[in-house]
């Protein structure tokens, strides 16, 4: 007899809380088993456990030696950059207008926007990442590319038009109306249709009039369910032109409170430099920050303060920032947060980061029970990553005592060859089996 019923069979790893704040934080099965069917997550444990609950003629996915875990979660990154990724200059402000804004202009074009979404799209699925939280450009044309072709794939995205009517080129510029009615129409096509969320994406201050942060605002009472996106405290450079800009504020992520947009929901990129009454703004209001490791080291912006963070409780997560990011594996992001938090005092175990990348960033999306672990009913959104990838890791991990070992191994020595395969909502979406098992 037939079922429908699939399972996967190998190391099965999820968590249930911050490592960093509980005792019984994630669940581990050495020999475990993953079942799924209709696109969620039925069970999930020991093998021993589960096999015989099995039906008759449930498909079983041999994965030993594999490790299999949630969907990794990239809440901030910037499809468009996907051709600029990598680009020389020598800091936040400058990289924007050599590189990052002649780039986007050629969104316009739906024929261009649908051909960097495929392949962006098809990259994520490379490296492991099946949620994430997207830039798209000012022009509605390239939202509507973006949600047309995640919606194909019925992967769980969040995207949104930037806004911005001041200090960019005008060849990018909208204004606070154009912007908010393009963003408007936007929600009431793509908000909540299929796995697609809309997010109000105000660029970065510098680059919204009082009057389009205002409009803004008013969109997110509006809807109240839509994300919010935008930068905060990322570059000194960037911070001091903000106070020009914005005099009457007491920081920078005070410019955005000012008009609403800190609540549940809303994500904030960077967060280098908030100090603790910032810090306890954020957390007192339910927004998250957006850690971008490997491009706050390769613009030279700044080291997150981890132990700051941590104090308040803040809700935190991972992200690429591709293309100030230089890749779009998040275990690459684990490596360099690593660094990051050592040169800052902080040790972040394994453990932890794997926590950031897939239930930490659910929880900072207000996603948790959605995706992000494996509790039954949650989306099948999960990723197998293969401890003998390469010679190295393979010899690496040949010899581990214990599951942190086998983690900062994958975390400090993985990229997308680490990713064996990558399902959303139970279907594949990349394997790079030949017998596509």
């Amino acid at each position: 007899m037939n079922s429908s019923v699939q399972a996967y069979r190998g190391g099965v790893l999820h968590f249930n809380d911050d490592p960093a704040f509980a005792g019984d934080a994630y669940h581990w099965h050495e020999d475990g088993l993953l079942v799924v069917d209709d696109g969620r997550v039925i069970a999930a444990g020991d093998h021993a456990q589960l096999a015989a609950s099995l039906p008759e003629g449930a498909t079983v996915h041999d994965l030993r030696g594999k490790l299999i875990m949630p969907g990794f979660i990239d809440t901030h990154i910037h499809y468009p950059q996907s051709d600029m990724i990598a680009s020389p200059a020598p800091g936040l402000l400058p990289w924007l207008e050599t590189y990052t804004f002649p780039t986007e202009r050629k969104f316009q074009d739906p024929e261009h926007a649908g051909d960097v979404a495929r392949f962006f799209l098809d990259e994520l699925a490379r490296n492991g990442t099946t949620t994430a939280m997207v830039y798209c450009t000012v022009h509605p044309e390239s939202v509507d590319a973006f949600f047309t072709e995640s919606s194909a794939r019925n992967v769980r995205m969040v995207a949104g038009k930037v806004m911005m009517d001041r200090n960019c080129p005008a060849y990018l510029a909208d204004t606070a109306e154009s912007g908010a009615r393009d963003s408007e129409a936007l929600i009431q096509r793509w908000h909540n249709k299929g796995r697609q969320a809309y997010a109000l994406t105000p660029r970065f201050a510098p680059t919204s009039t009082e009057a389009q942060l205002a409009l803004t605002g008013e969109l997110a009472r509006a809807y109240p369910d839509t994300y919010i996106q935008s930068h905060v405290a990322e570059n000194t450079d960037e911070i001091a032109w903000v106070k020009t800009l914005y005099p009457e504020a007491r920081s920078y992520l005070d410019v955005y409170d000012r008009y609403g947009l800190l609540r549940k929901r809303a994500m904030y990129g960077h967060c280098i430099y908030l100090d603790d009454a910032d810090r306890a703004r954020m957390v007192g209001t339910g927004a998250a920050a957006a850690l971008c490791p490997t491009s706050n080291l390769f613009l030279g912006s700044g080291l997150f303060d981890f132990a700051a963070a941590d104090g308040a409780r803040m809700s935190l997560s991972l992200a690429t920032d591709v293309g100030g990011g230089t890749s779009f594996s998040m275990l690459r992001v684990m490596n360099e947060i690593y660094k990051v938090a050592r040169m800052g005092g902080t040790y972040l175990p394994a453990l932890r980061m794997f926590y950031l990348a897939t239930l930490g960033g659910a929880r900072s999306m207000g996603l948790e029970g959605t995706v992000g672990s494996f509790m039954p009913g949650n989306e099948a959104d999960f990723v197998v990553l293969d401890p003998q990838c390469t010679p190295l890791l393979a010899r690496r991990t040949n010899h581990f005592e214990a599951l942190e070992e086998l983690l900062f191994a994958l975390a400090l020595l993985g990229d997308d060859r680490t990713v064996f395969a990558t399902y959303s909502a139970g279907k594949l979406l990349h394997s790079r089996s030949e017998s596509r098992a």
